[in-house]
This record gives C-alpha cells, structure tokens and sequence, in this order.
C-alpha cells in the first residue's frame, strides 16, 4: 500500500509539472515557493495537535485543488499556477514518504 501511495504521489507531481509548464508557468516563482508549504510546520512550536492541524489543512489534497478551481474561476493565471506549485509540493512529499501528521507526533504519518 505505501508503495503505491508513494508512486501515486509521483504521478501527481509529474502531472502537476506538466501542467505547469504547459500553461507557461513562471519556473522562478516555482523555484522561489515550491519549499512554502512547509513553513506550516511552525504549528508544532504551539504543540502537536496544533502542528498536526496546521501541516495536514496545507498538505491535503484540498487545499491545491481548491485553489485551482478559484483559480479558474476567477480567471487567475496566478492562482492556478500557486495552487499547482502546492500540488507539486504534495505530490513530492508524498513520493518520499512525506505523508499527512498524526496528532501523536511529527513522525507518526499515514504513510509511516
């Protein structure tokens, strides 16, 4: 089950790629916020299940397809493009093993 976990998170970050350069995303931006999405793991400096809370509302699946589709609506280029540098953001974690945080611990993941 980890395993395919891992290769689907790859496929979504090579799709979330793609759909980047396809749509003439700016790769600077890329280069510049790809690692952003991490910082919500300063919630853990307010304890676990805060940390938890704050790490999994920013790496869930929701939260870059959400985006895109306000995005869309609103004929952002910009907020697609954000949202797809978050989806690429997921699709790699997840491909290493990164997965949404347990309550009990930073290490205790739905992948581990």
């Amino acid at each position: 089950m980890k395993t395919l976990l891992r290769l689907e998170g790859a496929f979504l970050a090579l799709a979330g790629l793609t759909v980047y350069h396809l749509t003439g995303g700016d790769w600077r931006l890329f280069a510049l916020l790809i690692l952003v999405p991490d910082l919500s793991m300063l919630g853990y400096l307010r304890g676990p299940r805060i940390g938890a809370w704050c790490y999994n509302a920013v790496h869930s699946w929701i939260a870059p397809v959400a985006l895109y589709l306000a995005g869309l609506a609103a004929g952002s280029g910009l907020t697609t493009h954000l949202a797809l540098i978050l989806a690429v953001h997921i699709g790699v974690d997840r491909a290493l093993g990164f997965g949404l945080k347990h309550e009990s611990g930073f290490r205790n993941t739905h992948l581990s």
